[in-house]
């Protein structure tokens, strides 16, 4: 991290009783790092990543991340489309609800999205005895009200060196027909063995980390291609829309043209 962005951070957790606004088109490119105030991000469009240790968060557009203070946290976006806004919000009082305790994504509600883009005004530190603050203040108070439902945009990653270049494999190869046995004997284990270590390492099957996966990657090409749903199934790995349509809802507890209706 260079010197720049370390004195940024710094900043952000200068005043613990403050609430900091930040509004670029992304997130400055910090290493991991970590802040003593709770973090909301709400990603405005395009799709988002958050890196904590062993699992990776994915932040679809029109939704909004809660972390709680003191965890240690990269943010990465991929897509030049993509536009994210972060407020740091004093974390003195967080013990009053569970809510602040809990990293999630939500949903944003219309209330909640005219909130955050009026916050554009405050951009910068906001200290308790100003106008904007107390704004804030109300801001933060609304999220437990609103956000009750945490959805399930988390994929598990691994630096094991024996499991890392399979899911390097899978990754870059989501549309083919893969199946424990091929990816098996492509790099010389038993499906026992391959099961085992992604059991252990990611504590999840071979099969749930490749659903998760191809619905990311649907995710991802719905928000930045102008291909069909059809053509998205395809491209996948899925040979059926009605299959892709039954899986997608299986995991982010939509349905694909629901999910485009909520985020594009």
């Amino acid at each position: 991290m260079n010197e720049e962005d370390k004195a940024y951070l710094l900043l952000i957790d200068s005043e613990p009783d403050s609430v900091f606004v930040l509004h670029e088109k992304k997130e400055r490119k910090f290493a991991m790092h970590r802040h003593i105030k709770g973090q909301l991000t709400y990603v405005e469009g395009g799709i988002a990543y958050l890196h904590i240790n062993d699992k990776t968060y994915v932040i679809p557009a029109r939704h909004y991340i809660w972390i709680p203070q003191g965890i240690e946290h990269r943010l990465q976006v991929r897509h030049a489309a993509t536009a994210v806004r972060s407020i740091y919000f004093y974390s003195l009082d967080d013990d009053r609800d569970a809510f602040y305790s809990k990293l999630g994504i939500y949903p944003i509600t219309a209330l909640l999205h005219e909130m955050i883009i009026y916050t554009s005004n405050f951009n910068g530190e906001n200290k308790p005895d100003t106008n904007d603050y107390q704004f804030l203040t109300s801001l933060k108070n609304l999220l437990p009200r609103v956000s009750k439902i945490s959805l399930p945009f988390v994929l598990p990653t691994t630096h094991n060196i024996r499991l890392r270049p399979v899911i390097d494999f899978l990754t870059d190869n989501l549309s083919q027909p893969l199946t424990l046995g091929k990816v098996s004997s492509r790099f010389n284990m038993s499906e026992r063995s391959m099961l085992r270590l992604f059991q252990s390492e990611l504590s999840i099957s071979f099969l749930q980390y490749l659903k998760q996966r191809r619905i990311i990657k649907a995710m991802e090409m719905m928000m930045q291609s102008g291909a069909n749903l059809t053509q998205i199934a395809y491209e996948s790995g899925y040979n059926s829309l009605a299959a892709f349509s039954s899986t997608f809802k299986q995991v982010t507890g939509m349905r694909p043209s629901e999910f485009v209706t909520t985020v594009i």
